[in-house]
């Protein structure tokens, strides 16, 4: 069955593809724990997207299962051996200033505009229908193939943790969650709070930090932030200086007086925290301004904390700086929170490379945060991963790879964290293919649908040689 033309048979299920595609792009399927029920323990919208596909697989007539309303898998084939494949329909929040409904799934210029289009509800799309289109073709399979659907990857992977503490481990897989050719090698990744006591007490200083806040998720650079700060009569000039800062950045904001209060405000560019350079983080752009005002103590401990990450964002902060074959180590401030009355505390996402070690560097950053007044709390970590480059998994993806583009299968390291940690041998396949602008996590995200069809044939194919008998 080598002469499969595969790409003929994705275009022959093309309007299918993509009407299934804008029905699960337009469910809202962003965590709400605080909506969260016994049904649907993360929130109804993504239950709701976590049924959308289990459903359509029984249409299809895969075996569906749901595991605990957490997870959930679509399954063909027989056999001993099983070949995983783990996407996700959970979806980071649209975020703010988009130029379409960013759950419309409208389609202009060859592009489908959605949060979840490239990240991770059109890869996904592609992945199930390339197992479609194998089981339709009546095609001789050895191995049980599995979709592994997710709905937590976006937080805290409470998903695949739940599903594999019931469910079989796959003997191989791949994720459609990142970037073509293949990723063999991700790095590791550490969230932790930095934490910061509270308030000293009253404080006779021109301006006092009463809040502070920026950013909703830790592997995100935030897009805006918001101070207030109480301050002393006479106080002039305030807005000019703030505005001059803003115009000198080629940034927007505001700065008002509000019930006695100064309220700054301040808009950057979000992007994926694997990358905080791709990103303009608002947290760090506004604590740089007010931390050259005659702040509080605690104000000024807390702004001079979160500025000093701004263009240091390699690990110079906390003497880690450290590179190998997967990249260099990261560090991305995402979440900023500070109070007057309960103090601050700022959320760090770290990507550390496969041979970082990562005790060594929680202790540099123990020590540096213990002279500071400071500590860690919530230190979680996630190990790297990364699979032989002789793997036949590997090679079999790369021969895939090679004849559906012509291109030549690089095999690659990144930063992001993909399902791929999850499996016992696993690496990321797709479906961002090179030379292509990556939005995930960006307003206005969106994938091209010529993208989307060439990796459905991709995946065709490659379910097909992991799998065949």
């Amino acid at each position: 069955m080598s002469d499969i033309q595969w790409m003929d048979e994705v275009l022959k299920r093309k309007d299918d593809l993509i009407k299934d595609l804008q029905g699960l792009l337009r469910i809202k399927s962003v965590l709400e724990e605080e909506n969260a029920t016994a049904d649907a323990p993360l929130g109804k919208g993504i239950k709701d997207a976590l049924d959308f596909v289990l459903n359509l697989g029984e249409k299809d007539g895969f075996l569906s299962k749901n595991v605990g309303n957490l997870a959930g898998h679509l399954e063909m084939g027989e056999g001993k051996e099983l070949v995983g494949i783990l996407g996700h329909v959970d979806v980071v929040p649209e975020g703010d200033g988009w130029s379409v409904d960013p759950y419309g799934a409208v389609i202009k210029d060859g592009r489908i505009y959605a949060r979840g289009s490239s990240d991770d509800k059109g890869p996904t799309m592609a992945a199930y229908y390339g197992m479609k289109i194998v089981k339709e073709l009546g095609l001789n399979l050895g191995k049980r193939v599995r979709l592994i659907i997710g709905t937590d990857e976006e937080s805290d992977w409470r998903c695949v943790d739940h599903y594999f503490s019931k469910e079989e481990m796959p003997t191989t897989g791949f994720v459609p969650d990142a970037d073509f050719p293949i990723i063999y090698a991700e790095k590791g990744i550490v969230d932790v709070d930095v934490v910061q006591a509270e308030s000293p007490g009253v404080s006779d200083s021109p301006f006092v930090l009463t809040s502070f806040q920026s950013g909703r998720r830790y592997n995100m650079v935030p897009d805006y932030a918001e101070a207030h700060l109480s301050f002393q009569d006479g106080i002039n000039n305030y807005d000019k200086a703030y505005l001059d800062y803003l115009e000198e950045n080629n940034i927007e904001g505001t700065a008002s007086a509000q019930d006695g209060e100064l309220v700054f405000t301040l808009v950057g560019k979000s992007a994926h925290g694997a990358e905080p350079n791709d990103g303009i983080n608002a947290g760090i752009y506004l604590a740089r301004f007010l931390v050259n005002l005659e702040l509080d103590e605690a104000g000024k401990t807390y702004t001079e904390t979160v500025a000093q990450f701004h263009n240091q964002n390699r690990g110079e902060v906390f003497d880690i700086v450290f590179e190998d074959e997967s990249g260099d180590l990261t560090i991305n401030v995402g979440v900023m929170n500070y109070s007057k009355e309960s103090g601050g505390r700022t959320g760090l996402n770290m990507r550390y490379p496969v041979t970082f070690s990562i005790e060594e560097g929680k202790e540099k950053m123990e020590s540096v945060l213990r002279k500071a007044g400071l500590q860690l709390e919530n230190f979680s970590d996630s190990k790297p991963t990364y699979v032989e480059k002789e793997d036949p998994l590997i090679q079999t993806l790369q021969k895939v790879y090679e004849e559906q583009t012509g291109e030549k299968a690089e095999l690659l390291a990144i930063g992001g964290g993909t399902y791929s940690r999850a499996l016992d041998k696993g690496v990321a396949f797709g479906a961002l293919f090179p030379g292509r602008e990556d939005v995930m996590h960006q307003k206005d995200e969106y994938a091209y649908v010529d993208d989307l069809l060439k990796a459905t044939a991709i995946y065709a194919q490659a379910i097909y040689e992991l799998a065949k008998a």
